[in-house]
């Protein structure tokens, strides 16, 4: 298994082969789910894209951003997935809300990827507008979606050479 990278595009590629071992969960909080669906659907993409079957995906719906570190604690503690794919949008409102979901949902995925030795890809938009958030949703600048998925692909094969 290797990784490429371009100078023109420092995200990490998986280049193969597929590890037919390897299963993958994505949690997509399903608030803002004219959002979220879209980086759900880009992750799994890519991942076939890749050569991975659909068996090998599960796909988790979750009720919201910040119910995404339970929901990737209980995914870790099954045994199934190799690594977990988080996904969700958080946008800035009047109060400091989103400050507070941001911070604990950034250092609980952290720590349970220490914790259960495995990738917990951060795939959570924090965007100031609905706009900032699609244009990272398949827009301008890409699908946020499928860069969790490079990175927990990165890491697995980080992983296996370590």
């Amino acid at each position: 298994m290797t990784l490429s990278s371009t100078s023109a595009d420092p995200v990490f590629r998986f280049a193969g082969p597929v590890d037919p071992t390897w299963r993958f969960a994505i949690l997509a909080s399903t608030y803002h789910s004219e959002i979220t669906s879209r980086l759900a659907a880009g992750a799994k993409q890519r991942l076939l894209e890749f050569g991975f079957k659909a068996e090998q995906i599960d796909e988790l719906p979750v009720p919201g951003a910040w119910e995404l570190p339970l929901a990737a604690s209980w995914a870790a503690r099954s045994g199934k997935f190799s690594s977990i794919v988080a996904l969700g949008v958080v946008i800035k409102g009047e109060t400091s809300h989103d400050q507070h979901i941001n911070r604990f949902v950034s250092l609980s995925l952290g720590q349970l990827g220490l914790e259960h030795q495995m990738p917990i890809a951060f795939g959570l938009l924090t965007c100031e507008t609905i706009s900032q958030a699609m244009q990272r949703a398949g827009g301008k600048f890409g699908n946020k979606g499928q860069e969790a998925v490079d990175a927990a692909l990165a890491m697995l094969v980080l992983k296996r050479k370590i």
